[in-house]
């Protein structure tokens, strides 16, 4: 099972970080605005919170996430409290993109984005590659999904 890049669990834990900011600043301005009183350390105490549950499940999220190129399909598997597999067949792939957005650029990661064929949020990404990883992975499973044009779909 390949494993993502460690340097993604810099950006979910700097969005756990950012969220649990968030919602410490709602807290803060609930007890500056509520009609009753509320002890000044609850709003630290729920932003506290928000941040040591958003980095431990960021961390599990690392943990739980792999890949593996089979030799007629992708399988994916991830997923803290609910475990997700997934098994794209290459006979259901659309296109395969490679992705960079601003957040991953700056850490220098990339993804790869797997389209296919079927119901609407049937395709998959998957994160935490480095871009040559992603570019090599892109390349892999448009030959792979171009070789398995003429085989029935599972």
């Amino acid at each position: 099972m390949n494993r993502l890049h460690p340097r993604i669990r810099l950006l979910w834990v700097a969005r756990a970080v950012v969220f649990a900011l968030v919602v410490g600043g709602v807290a803060t301005a609930a007890t500056l605005f509520a009609p009753v009183s509320i002890p000044s350390y609850v709003p630290v105490a729920v932003g506290g919170v928000f941040l040591v549950v958003g980095v431990a499940v960021a961390l599990l999220r690392y943990r739980a996430w792999g890949y593996e190129v089979r030799d007629d399909s992708l399988y994916l598997q991830r997923g803290v409290l609910t475990k997700v597999n997934t098994v794209v067949p290459f006979v259901r792939v659309q296109h395969v993109d490679s992705t960079r957005g601003p957040l991953e650029r700056l850490v220098g990661l990339a993804s790869t984005v797997v389209y296919t064929a079927g119901s609407r949020g049937a395709d998959v990404s998957i994160p935490g590659l480095t871009p040559e990883g992603a570019e090599d992975l892109q390349d892999r499973l448009k030959r792979l999904a171009i070789a398995s044009e003429g085989d029935d779909a599972v």
